[in-house]
């Protein structure tokens, strides 16, 4: 893909002073100081490939080399990595360049967290864990976890430090995710930001909306901001609303993050990657593909993901979320959006491609800003008294059992 526009300044010369200095995370360097956010059913081996390649090219044009950006696992349950499910150990696949292998696991038990984190550090599985206290799914919350998580203050601290202890075993650092909180009136981000910071961890991420927001509305940046200003050992990440290198520099400016967390954003438009490495590198060389470009980056990820599950129809199946994504602003037509988004097989998306304007430019304003969906603001699923107390009460600590199952590791 040859898509780059105007001529960048100097490496690292941005006018605007943002930006920003490699990214540390514990033993890591990582050159462009962005991360891919994980995103069930979206960040598994295949994209995770196809945004490296991208964020690779961003270096490039920028005068940089090394490490480019940190791409993130999809949530891995603790449980189903400890009990070794098919699917859990094909989710904590890497590709042999990826580095530093990075994995975010999910649970509501301590015990079940470590022996989990013991697995990918005795067995060599990960550079990197991720801890998830972000999720806003109702099916997660309802039974304390996500971002339900952090308000019980005691199972928050258990969990962090349970995995940074097992971590720490090879010199594996391990980060945090997370949302302001419950809702407005139950906020935990920044007790939560400094419990971590005293367990350990190498670096918070704060999602600046709560539970209750789930998607909808506006990314809180002061609250990026704020966590900045309390947590001062480590570095703090910001996520939410980045749709563009123009607003991952705006949101540095105004919340003096380290770095910056990058999830729907680049649904559909893996080649956020080369704008973000080349916006923070200096330069203002931005990619503005034509259809043609964008119908060759889709078929590679179809071919990827045909790698990554080793079956050419689950990988179309999975193929048919992304085409929307792909295909945001281009006058492409209902009749060939709806076929595709049925397709089968590589060969029917290659018809389907073939039928494509190669040479319609990139619709500008009409594929920008946000992408998937915002859905609305609502009261969060959590289990029976959940807020009463900060503190687990035996009630809980039994809902949290039947919720994950304990395992000690061996």
């Amino acid at each position: 893909m040859t898509p780059v526009t105007q001529a960048g300044e100097a490496a690292r010369t941005d006018t605007n002073g943002a930006v920003l200095p490699p990214l540390r995370i514990g033993r890591h360097v990582i050159e462009s100081p962005v991360v891919l956010a994980p995103m069930a059913g979206i960040t598994n081996r295949a994209f995770r490939r196809l945004c490296r390649e991208y964020g690779n090219e961003g270096r490039a044009i920028g005068g940089a080399s090394g490490a480019t950006s940190l791409y993130v696992s999809e949530m891995i349950t603790s449980r189903a990595l400890v009990e070794r499910t098919p699917e859990s150990m094909r989710l904590i696949e890497h590709d042999p360049d990826e580095n530093p292998r990075s994995i975010q696991l999910y649970s509501v038990d301590p015990a079940t967290a470590r022996a989990a984190a013991r697995m990918l550090v005795s067995e060599d599985r990960a550079d990197h864990i991720d801890l998830n206290f972000g999720c806003p799914v109702p099916k997660v919350t309802r039974k304390g976890g996500g971002s339900a998580l952090p308000w019980k203050k005691d199972l928050f601290k258990a969990i962090v430090g349970a995995v940074v202890e097992e971590g720490a075993k090879r010199d594996i650092p391990v980060t945090v995710k997370m949302r302001k909180g419950i809702d407005d009136v139950h906020l935990t981000y920044l007790d939560a930001g400094l419990t971590a910071e005293a367990e350990g961890v190498a670096a918070v991420a704060l999602h600046g909306r709560t539970a209750a927001q789930a998607y909808s509305g506006t990314a809180d940046w002061s609250a990026i901001r704020m966590l900045k200003e309390t947590v001062t050992s480590i570095p703090v990440l910001g996520n939410g609303d980045i749709w563009s290198a123009e607003d991952a520099v705006r949101m540095v400016r105004e919340t003096g993050c380290d770095g910056v967390v990058v999830g729907r954003g680049c649904l559909g438009r893996p080649w956020l990657f080369t704008d973000l490495a080349a916006a923070f590198a200096g330069t203002s060389a931005r990619v503005t593909p034509t259809l043609g470009e964008v119908s060759e980056t889709l078929r590679k990820h179809t071919a990827y993901l045909c790698d990554f599950y080793g079956e050419e129809d689950r990988a179309c199946r999975d193929i048919r979320k992304h085409i929307a994504w792909y295909l945001k602003g281009f006058p492409a037509g209902s009749t060939i959006r709806n076929s595709l988004a049925l397709v089968d097989s590589m060969a029917a998306l290659d018809r389907l491609l073939a039928t494509l304007d190669p040479d319609l430019p990139w619709p500008g304003e009409a594929a920008e800003g946000q992408r998937g969906r915002a859905g609305s603001s609502r009261t969060v699923a959590l289990p029976d008294r959940w807020l009463e107390s900060r503190e687990l009460s035996e009630e809980h600590r039994r809902t949290i059992a039947e919720a994950e199952l304990s395992v000690s590791g061996g």
